[in-house]
């Protein structure tokens, strides 16, 4: 009998163990889990730009401060935040060390287009059609944000939309030390 009792402790143990990790997986914030390749560099995208189908590639922008923004049509916070992301573009857009470049998440190209023809477009577009290159980022929702240096190394990621005061703080506090940071060690 006493080897009874000790098994229905043991039990009731794990149990209790599952039971507060599926509470805290339902209710925890998905956004306070720590990026894991935030200080890693990049990784490659090869991709189709969204309107001439010419391949893009990430590594050819070394050099530059690249904003990488994955969205989707179907995506109402992306829709949010679009204004936001066509005012950091017209920031930068005149400075040769500066690239921006949207990343449509698992979407139809026509959606896509008629989106960006609605709501406005003043930076390129590549396609992650099967969301290939959503993986290698570690995007599980759009829009996510990525900040990317002159060296290509990823140096922020924004979950969820750039509006107000994210906004202010990437374009103050992020991009623009990134753009004034002297270049050494980059290369092409």
């Amino acid at each position: 009998m006493k080897g009874f009792g000790i098994w229905q402790a043991f039990l009731l143990i794990g149990l209790f163990g599952l039971v507060v990790l599926f509470y805290q997986g339902l209710w925890g914030d998905p956004t306070a889990l720590p990026p894991v390749i935030i200080e890693e560099p990049a990784s490659e995208i090869v991709a189709p730009d969204l309107y001439s189908g010419e391949e893009f590639r990430l590594s050819e922008h070394l050099g530059k401060v690249v904003v990488l923004n994955f969205w989707a049509s179907w995506c109402l916070e992306c829709k949010l935040e679009h204004k936001f992301l066509l005012a950091i573009q017209k920031r930068f857009e005149s400075r040769a060390d500066f690239a921006m470049y949207g990343v449509n998440y698992q979407d139809k190209a026509r959606l896509a287009k008629a989106y960006l023809e609605q709501y406005g477009n003043n930076f390129k577009h590549v396609i992650d059609a099967k969301g290939k290159i959503s993986i290698d980022y570690g995007v599980y929702g759009v829009p996510e944000t990525f900040i990317i240096d002159k060296k290509g190394v990823i140096r922020h990621k924004i979950i969820g939309p750039v509006l107000g005061d994210s906004y202010s703080d990437l374009v103050e506090n992020i991009i623009e030390p990134l753009l004034n940071k002297p270049e050494s060690g980059v290369t092409s």
